[in-house]
């Protein structure tokens, strides 16, 4: 019987719901008052204000509070417009998706990773084993901070993440509605010039890594805080940067250059290693192991890339 109230509940909100609808609450949201959000939809504001009292009669309940700063989402209509812009980025994929197809139909992957983990980490292995199982998978591949990527996936403008990852760090992204499958970790290597007076030490403490120049990524990134650690557990001041740069493959060329040190994923470094432009220094604690996991939203856990794509990983995994 709960299922079939469910059910009936289903069948009213398609039966009253349009997807011009959820445009309007994901505008009422972004704009924050009905009069701005009338002007951008091309509706007056008594038009609006009918249309919006329409929505929140179909789900039974307030979405939004009216207030003398505008308009501010509810408890649960924080929800629904979350669910609004997930359900308009997915037609958009929908109608990418068919637009890409020809005889052979496609499937689009929207798939976000931060700089490290895109350039050198778990992602090249990730994508070419999913299109040697897979040649209709088109994947569009987005680079980001990881917080920007989040936000992403919880929009629906991103199908799935591979990203690195901490539990507690994104205890608050709303962790029930997000599926994590941990698979795979970057070990981190202080690297410097060759030139440079470090590089001849059999053993480098922290201590005499503060005083160096350094490119760091921005404070918000995994990767810094890891580096960051190191200097703590060590007992000694974290020096501050002098370049802030969040892509690994630039921080070693800006490294191979002369412009500092730099902490960065042990397999982007062993190329530039091998061809005598930078040394990984003898650190007596390298930095922290970051964790790379897939993140995918809990509903899209039946989609068929999305399977595929877990198939994948578990497979590099194993």
């Amino acid at each position: 019987m709960e299922w079939l109230a469910m059910s009936d509940d289903l069948d009213s909100l398609v039966s009253r719901l349009r997807f011009r609808h959820l445009r309007l609450l994901v505008e009422l949201h972004r704009c924050g008052t009905l009069s701005k959000a009338a002007a951008t939809l091309h509706l007056s504001q008594p038009a609006l204000s009918k249309t919006l009292k329409e929505v929140e009669d179909a789900f039974g309940f307030p979405l939004f509070r009216r207030g003398a700063r505008g308009l501010a989402p509810t408890t649960r209509g924080e929800v629904i417009v979350q669910g609004a812009a997930t359900l308009l980025a997915a037609l958009g994929h929908l109608s990418e998706s068919a637009q890409a197809s020809s005889e052979v139909p496609v499937a689009m992957l929207h798939l976000g990773a931060p700089p490290a983990v895109a350039a050198g980490g778990a992602l090249p292995a990730v994508l070419a084993l999913l299109q040697a199982r897979s040649e209709r998978v088109v994947v569009r591949l987005r680079e980001q901070a990881v917080p920007q990527l989040f936000e992403a996936l919880l929009q629906g403008e991103l199908d799935a993440l591979l990203t690195s990852f901490n539990q507690a760090a994104f205890a608050a992204k709303r962790a029930t509605r997000l599926v994590y499958k941990r698979c795979a970790e970057h070990e981190y290597v202080v690297i410097a010039p060759p030139t440079h007076p470090l590089a001849r030490r059999r053993r480098v403490g922290w201590d005499a890594l503060v005083d160096a120049q350094w490119i760091m990524p921005e404070p918000a990134l995994l990767s810094r805080q890891a580096l960051e650690s190191q200097f703590l557990r060590a007992g000694v001041a974290v020096p501050a940067p002098c370049i802030v740069s969040n892509n690994p493959a630039t921080n070693v060329q800006l490294v191979a250059a002369g412009a500092g040190l730099a902490a960065v994923p042990r397999g982007m470094a062993t190329a530039e290693q091998r061809l005598g432009r930078i040394a990984v220094l003898r650190v007596e604690m390298t930095p922290s192991r970051v964790p790379v996991a897939l993140v995918y939203r809990a509903a899209s856990a039946g989609d068929p890339v999305i399977k595929l794509l877990h198939a994948v990983v578990h497979e590099l995994t194993v």
